[in-house]
């Protein structure tokens, strides 16, 4: 049968196989949310296949994303412990997290839950070091030097409380704070 005679809100079998194997190259290279995997595939799509319907678009995504789930390489919920674990050793605060796991379409529920133990204190040290602010600072700090630093804690999601902690830490303070998170 002919790919033109298909209805147009039905994918052809040609579509589906593309969609299929695209979604296993996505998924092999990264993880993926549902909502990142739903929009790669519709946005490749379009380039991919010039008269395909808006219905069709739609039905060969969602075909994508049942796909994923049935191999179980799609895990949202693994996706937002991964990203927050990395995130905190990385210096990112819980806020910062939940607004980059939020605009990757994960569930408020699930971002909650990835976050619920994440230590802002311990990742607020790793900002600190990655930035030489606080205890880990090379030079003598003034007044306008102290405003910065308290102003890029607060921009990157941190509380104005966990940003003066750290700033007051002696430098073996923030080495203790940070011992037990090399294991993770």
């Amino acid at each position: 049968m002919d790919d033109q005679n298909q209805p147009s809100d039905v994918p052809t079998p040609r579509m589906l196989s593309w969609a299929r194997n695209s979604t296993i190259y996505r998924l092999e290279r990264r993880m993926m949310t549902e909502k990142q995997l739903f929009d790669a595939i519709t946005r490749k799509a379009k380039q991919k296949f010039e008269d395909i319907s808006p219905a069709q678009l739609k039905a060969l995504a969602a075909s994508a994303v049942k796909f994923a789930y049935d191999v179980k390489a799609l895990d949202d919920v693994a996706y937002a412990a991964v990203s927050t674990r990395s995130s905190v050793r990385g210096g990112k605060s819980k806020r910062s997290i939940a607004q980059k796991l939020s605009s990757k379409g994960v569930a408020s529920d699930i971002v909650d839950t990835a976050i619920e133990h994440a230590d802002d204190l311990f990742a607020a040290v790793v900002f600190a070091r990655k930035r030489s602010f606080g205890p880990f600072r090379h030079c003598d700090v003034d007044e306008k030097r102290k405003v910065k630093e308290l102003s890029a804690f607060a921009r990157n999601g941190f509380s104005f409380e966990i940003g003066r902690k750290v700033f007051a830490m002696s430098r073996g303070e923030a080495e203790e704070v940070l011992e037990p998170g090399l294991a993770l």
